[in-house]
């Protein structure tokens, strides 16, 4: 069975998101392992300097870092962007191809350190639109839902 790591940064406050994680998380129950690592954001002023910013990102690179597992996928505007479809076969290449995890990585409201988008397999974008980082978990695993759906002929995906 695939292992699928959403390796993220901060937690999610509100309740509405909680509860779909919740949702997303029972329902990938029969199609994977999935593992939600939730890291610590870094604590910034209100109005941080670009070397503020730099470092937090930096310490926020160190713990994704050290999290990193299988097929590395991390979240970013640059990323390419995929169908439904097109995740779908590239979540059934990876598994097919002998790797039994993969790891999507959702970065902190700054994004992610180039040093996390160089370990990547796959650069994955969600959109030329900007999301928030906790909206982006979510997105993230009802299409990954999503996927397991299509790869198994279900009938979620119209």
């Amino acid at each position: 069975m695939l292992t699928i790591n959403i390796i993220c940064i901060g937690k999610l406050k509100e309740s509405y998101l909680r509860d779909a994680q919740a949702e997303y998380q029972k329902r990938l129950g029969a199609f994977c392992k999935l593992n939600i690592i939730e890291l610590n954001e870094s604590k910034l002023p209100n109005d941080p300097s670009d070397a503020q910013i730099q470092k937090g990102m930096e310490i926020e690179s160190q713990a994704i870092l050290s999290k990193l597992k299988g097929y590395i996928v991390p979240m970013c505007i640059e990323g390419k962007i995929l169908s439904s479809e097109d995740l779908a076969t590239k979540m059934n290449e990876v598994s097919l191809n002998g790797t039994s995890e993969i790891s999507f990585v959702i970065g902190g409201s700054f994004g992610l350190s180039n040093e996390v988008k160089q370990k990547a397999d796959f650069k994955l974008s969600m959109s030329k639109m900007t999301f928030p980082h906790q909206l982006a978990r979510i997105m993230l695993l009802e299409q990954v839902y999503r996927g397991f759906q299509i790869n198994s002929n279900g009938k979620y995906h119209k």
